[in-house]
């Protein structure tokens, strides 16, 4: 079957080349990358360790709450559709920290964003509190030809950590997009004595993206998620190694965010959209879409820090512990 689909893409990219005109128009094209912050439904999966999202759990997490919890993710995708004066909806949403199906079902098809169509993927990973990665799609701008989840090996003492999530398909003009969505290890326990788990994540994606580029060296690939690491560490300096340019490093918000992530005072980023040479070319721009209401007042150390759902357990009924990142293309199309 990865045969079948392999050669499926290929085919896509042979005849996508071959069918290129001389004139040709410009077509914005948004990809955003979100950490939903533990975006769980309300019930009970007894193969997994989600008890704490239950509404006799200390967190109280009730249908209304979960509810408000999609409608805000709603509201903050919608958000990143602003650009200057203009606005579109994001053709491609990559998001960690979703729980399952049921949870990508109800923001795509009943929360704020029912009207905007999306489609979705996700992963079906082995993490035992049960959380994944997925991506929403507008099939008008990316027509899917397949996806599934890359398994990373876990290292003696590791726990079983996030599928990655690989999906292939056309975008508008007929190019094939390749797509990666990543939520590496936590640094739980420390950052060095958890090191090795999140390298063992960036081999893996490493070895997919090879994978990719032994098909087609000039493959367009987009690649984002949380990795738990700033840009320079060492996880995600193996993957600039491998034909991977990270283009957020130096994304910057508008009011007041020096990151995505904000741990003890400092803005870090640790989320990240990376890619292809060929996607590099087509960049436009990249920003940290701390919209105001996505924010406030840091009573602890100053400045801002993003509006969460909880803080601890003191429920905020906010948005998320992440901010979202943002990057416009431009798609060459024939006229």
């Amino acid at each position: 079957m990865r045969r079948l689909m392999t050669a499926a893409c290929l085919i896509i990219i042979l005849n996508s080349a071959a069918g290129q005109q001389h004139g040709r128009n410009s077509h914005p094209f948004a990809f955003v990358e979100l950490n939903c912050e533990n975006l769980f439904d309300t019930s009970h999966d007894s193969l997994k360790q989600d008890t704490e999202w239950l509404d006799g759990s200390p967190r109280h997490w009730t249908p209304k709450r979960y509810w408000q919890k999609l409608n805000n993710i709603g509201k903050e995708i919608i958000a990143c559709g602003e650009y200057g004066d203009e606005w579109r909806l994001p053709d491609i949403v990559a998001l960690c920290e979703v729980e399952n199906d049921s949870v990508m079902r109800d923001l795509a098809k009943r929360s704020l964003l029912r009207k905007a169509r999306y489609e979705y993927v996700m992963t079906e990973s082995p993490d035992v509190r049960g959380i994944d990665v997925a991506m929403m799609y507008s099939p008008s701008s990316f027509h899917l030809i397949t996806h599934r989840g890359i398994r990373t090996a876990p290292l003696e003492g590791m726990r079983p950590t996030r599928d990655i999530l690989y999906a292939c398909g056309t975008i508008i003009g007929g190019d094939t997009l390749h797509i990666f969505v990543v939520h590496a290890p936590s640094r739980y326990g420390g950052e060095r004595a958890t090191r090795p788990n999140r390298m063992q994540v960036a081999k893996t994606l490493a070895a997919a993206t090879d994978s990719v580029y032994a098909l087609s060296p000039d493959a367009a690939i987009l690649v984002a998620g949380d990795f738990n690491d700033i840009h320079d560490d060492p996880a995600p300096s193996l993957l600039y190694r491998h034909g991977i340019t990270n283009i957020t490093c130096k994304a910057t918000g508008s009011n007041g965010a020096g990151g995505t992530y904000k741990f003890k005072g400092e803005w870090q980023s640790i989320d990240h959209i990376m890619a292809s040479p060929k996607m590099v070319k087509r960049l436009t721009d990249t920003r940290i879409a701390d919209h105001h209401f996505l924010l406030e007042d840091d009573e602890k150390y100053g400045g801002k820090t993003p509006l969460r759902t909880y803080h601890g357990f003191r429920y905020k009924g906010g948005y998320s512990d992440h901010l979202p990142l943002v990057a416009r293309f431009n798609i060459e199309v024939p006229e």
